[in-house]
């Protein structure tokens, strides 16, 4: 009943079964091509454009992991930097400071050196003007002696009287 409808509507309006059958297989013959040349490179253009757009996702994700894993190498690397700063910082102030100490070491034992020097002058220069001032004594006391005696003494003679008289003088200076 329901396809007699169908076939007197068709025939009331003037549509024929032979009509209608090539209307129907030239329907599934248009869906056939248009699926065939149209829907499948619409479809792969679409599974390339959502492959792209995934690669691209991958892509970016896998570029921001790589970029935090340069960000935490600098930032390593800086820490490294600082640390490194830092050592070679206390590397020389810690040489500054032992050269600081050699040079007080050597200059103190120059002063050292130096003033033992200067005692070791100051003693000779002391001796030599004793010496000085015996040999001018004796000169003295030989012309005053050649003066009093009234004649020539040898070298000899000298040295005795010398002698003699700074015994006195040791001599007199002990009792007192």
């Amino acid at each position: 009943m329901p396809t007699d409808f169908i076939l007197l509507g068709a025939a009331k309006s003037g549509l024929y079964l032979g009509d209608f059958l090539f209307i129907l297989i030239s329907f599934l013959i248009l869906v056939a091509l248009v699926g065939h040349f149209a829907w499948k490179p619409v479809a792969d253009m679409m599974q390339k454009r959502s492959d792209k757009i995934s690669n691209d996702i991958d892509n970016a994700e896998k570029s921001r992991q790589d970029a935090e894993k340069l960000d935490k190498q600098r930032q390593d690397a800086l820490k490294n930097s600082q640390n490194d700063a830092n050592k070679i910082i206390e590397s020389a102030k810690d040489n500054g400071e032992k050269q600081r100490q050699t040079i007080i070491t050597n200059a103190q034992q120059e002063a050292q050196t130096l003033r033992e020097t200067a005692q070791k002058d100051i003693a000779q220069e002391r001796q030599d003007a004793l010496d000085s001032a015996r040999n001018d004594v004796a000169d003295i006391s030989v012309e005053i002696a050649t003066k009093i005696i009234g004649k020539q003494l040898n070298a000899a003679d000298q040295k005795d009287l010398i002698d003699s008289y700074i015994e006195g003088l040791g001599k007199s200076n002990g009792n007192k």
